[in-house]
């Protein structure tokens, strides 16, 4: 009785020692210096119009950089493959093709006048519908020839971009720069007018998705062994890919298409949370890529409009070094 009394003492110090050491606390520390610089630096004025400002581009930024980062996560499970993300099998390029159907139908004027919540809702699951039925048969059969599948997302990318492409041909000056402007990303202008629904929407896509981890744990194990050990495989892929969907859909609404940033966002979250034990689990992956991924946006961010003075954009550096990184991942065989 008396030594387990005495080790009560050494097993709290080692306790506490482990969470000193926990990626999550370091993490979430940094994300909030970097939001304490977001909203103070420069701070001059009518403080309550400017607060009022920026913490809407941080809630932007905080909602799309955790969208982006668990949707990328998940697609790479189920496709047990670390290369791939949304953008690259066709996400992005599907999202730019609606935007560019509902110009055509409508008209600038027409397209200006959507109201910004029936827009969002109706994109999002449109998204989430052509998605699974696009990507959820070629998935679920569990396709193990990589290069198939990549080919095959490539190819859907290409088809939405040179269909949206036709369809632009055939647009006025006025619509095609409508379709232009939502087009690419930019972090600096997010549409906060949505972001209500948004960020509801991807804290309710990443609760979810930590209730799943455990089955997303066993997911990765690949098909065969996760039926074997009595995963509902096909239930779980569709689920999985409906939440990417909707996260993508949340993101790119909010701030457009990003290819390569849920890439070097997933390398980062798997460095990182495979340097402690169970790292690689999806309740202590989740949490650490959506946190590095706010910490890019929000740092970034920071530095590119206030330090640099938007003499540079966030969003093509990030899409740079994605590219990049993306080819050092091929050329290294990095691709499961």
């Amino acid at each position: 009785m008396s030594e387990t009394v005495l080790q009560h003492p050494n097993l709290r110090l080692r306790q506490a020692a482990t969470w000193l050491r926990h990626p999550v606390l370091w993490l979430s520390i940094a994300l909030f210096l970097f939001c304490m610089i977001w909203l103070f630096q420069g701070l001059s004025g009518n403080y309550e119009f400017i607060l009022k400002l920026r913490m809407k581009k941080l809630a932007a930024l905080l909602t799309v950089g955790s969208a982006v980062a668990v949707s990328t996560i998940l697609f790479q499970t189920v496709s047990a493959n670390r290369i791939l993300t949304p953008s690259i099998m066709g996400f992005d390029a599907l999202y730019v093709m609606m935007q560019t159907l509902l110009v055509a139908a409508l008209g600038t004027t027409g397209f200006a006048m959507i109201g910004a919540a029936p827009k969002f809702i109706v994109e999002t699951g449109a998204m989430t519908v052509m998605a699974l039925l696009l990507f959820g048969t070629l998935l679920r059969k569990g396709a193990r020839d990589i290069t198939r599948m990549i080919l095959t997302g490539v190819i859907l990318g290409t088809l939405f971009r040179a269909g949206s492409g036709l369809i632009g041909r055939v647009l006025d000056p006025n619509a095609f720069a409508t379709v232009q402007s939502v087009s690419f990303a930019n972090f600096s202008r997010a549409h906060t007018d949505v972001l209500g629904i948004g960020a509801t929407i991807t804290v309710l896509g990443c609760v979810i998705a930590m209730w799943l981890a455990p089955r997303f744990d066993v997911l990765g194990l690949g098909r065969d062994r996760a039926i074997a050990l009595g995963l509902p495989h096909g239930r779980i892929v569709v689920a999985a890919l409906g939440l990417v969907a909707v996260l993508v859909s949340v993101s790119t609404a909010l701030v457009g298409p990003v290819a390569f940033f849920g890439l070097i966002v997933a390398g980062l979250a798997h460095a990182i949370a495979q340097r402690r034990p169970g790292g690689a689990h999806h309740r202590i992956l989740l949490p650490v890529a959506a946190l590095v991924a706010m910490c890019v946006l929000v740092g970034g961010q920071t530095f590119f409009e206030r330090v640099m003075g938007q003499q540079a954009t966030l969003s093509v550096v990030v899409e740079f070094l994605g590219g990049l990184f993306f080819l050092f991942l091929l050329l290294k065989g990095k691709i499961r």
